[in-house]
């Protein structure tokens, strides 16, 4: 669960290393965000490679979509999933990924929602 001033790590190709939480969307008096949720988030760290070539900056703030929790979700079906990290992908303003790859598999419950793009320039799907 991820809330205002959790630290996420990025796992695209748009720069950015890590963001800090700064608002949690879908909901009013929301507290916590979870797999598939939209948050506005801050870039805190670029990576090392990249700060000259970078799409983003540090400080700039953006939507981000969350693709990986260390809380375990429980699914309806009985499989829940947990990860050893907090990681999310940048979105520009159209919601779009601001990276053209993605270092991790997607869950492929983003197969049923507006963010089908991502699904495809991930490098698997996880069941």
């Amino acid at each position: 669960m991820i809330s205002k001033f959790s630290r996420l790590d990025v796992v695209d190709n748009s720069g950015a290393k890590l963001v800090s939480c700064i608002h949690v969307y879908s909901g009013f008096k929301k507290r916590y965000a979870i797999t598939g949720d939209k948050i506005l988030v801050s870039v805190k760290q670029l990576r090392s490679k990249r700060k000259s070539t970078s799409k983003v900056q540090k400080g700039e703030i953006y939507s981000a979509l969350i693709v990986q929790t260390k809380k375990s979700i429980q699914y309806s079906n009985g499989v829940s999933r947990k990860y050893f990290n907090n990681s999310v992908i940048l979105l520009n303003k159209q919601l779009k990924p601001v990276g053209s790859k993605i270092f991790v598999g997607i869950q492929n419950t983003f197969r049923y929602t507006k963010h089908l793009k991502i699904l495809f320039i991930a490098p698997g799907a996880v069941i």
